[in-house]
């Protein structure tokens, strides 16, 4: 994962994260097997275990850090 963060396009876009977004958000966890998590599980982790990622322009929701549930 640490490969992929640093790597073209997502680590030369992330160093721009700052002045593009107005919500960003991170989680880590560790995953037992190879099988990807439900959308509902990614939304559940992020809220309780997560944080707001630092952007210089926040929107409301990303100040309270509320997050809409997946569709």
């Amino acid at each position: 994962m640490k490969a992929f963060m640093h790597a073209k396009p997502h680590g030369p876009a992330m160093r721009s994260l700052l002045q593009w977004c107005d919500e960003a958000a991170l989680v880590h966890w560790e995953q037992a097997g190879a099988e990807l998590p439900t959308w509902q599980e990614a939304h559940r982790r992020i809220q309780q275990e997560g944080r707001p990622s630092k952007v210089y322009h926040p929107s409301v929701a990303h100040t309270a850090f509320t997050i809409p549930a997946p569709r």
